[in-house]
């Protein structure tokens, strides 16, 4: 029996034709169930422990501090560098030629980094003194 004629079985997980792009679907769509779901828990518990201290006639305590922008701000801009950063390097495999290797995958990267960066400037401009 020749090589070519041989049938090697197929392992369950290793898909083949359009059944291997349900695999990163189902695994990007999972965790961002996981994700928003874990928010959304959160949400109905600090929603419950806001009706346990309405049912006793208290309320919340307002939150002294103002540095939330200023953390997220700092998380985000460094999210976006990183991001920026290593997808910079697509540039060069990229069969057009775009100024400075920059092209449409950097969005991915630029949008946290600005984003961040506006978060630390309102941070900035909104400080009560």
């Amino acid at each position: 029996m020749e090589e070519a004629d041989t049938i090697w079985p197929t392992p369950c997980l290793f898909l083949r034709g359009k059944m291997a792009d349900l695999v990163p679907c189902l695994s990007i769509v999972s965790v961002l169930i996981v994700i928003f779901g874990f928010l959304a828990f959160m949400r109905y518990i600090n929603y419950k422990e806001t009706l346990a201290l309405a049912e006793k006639g208290l309320t919340r305590p307002e939150a002294k501090n103002s540095k939330g922008f200023l953390r997220w701000g700092i998380l985000v801009t460094g999210t976006g560098i990183a991001l920026s950063m290593g997808l910079y390097f697509a540039g060069f495999n990229s069969g057009q030629n775009y100024p400075l290797h920059l092209g449409p995958w950097m969005l991915g990267g630029f949008v946290p980094l600005f984003l961040g960066l506006s978060m630390i400037l309102l941070h900035y401009l909104a400080e009560k003194d």
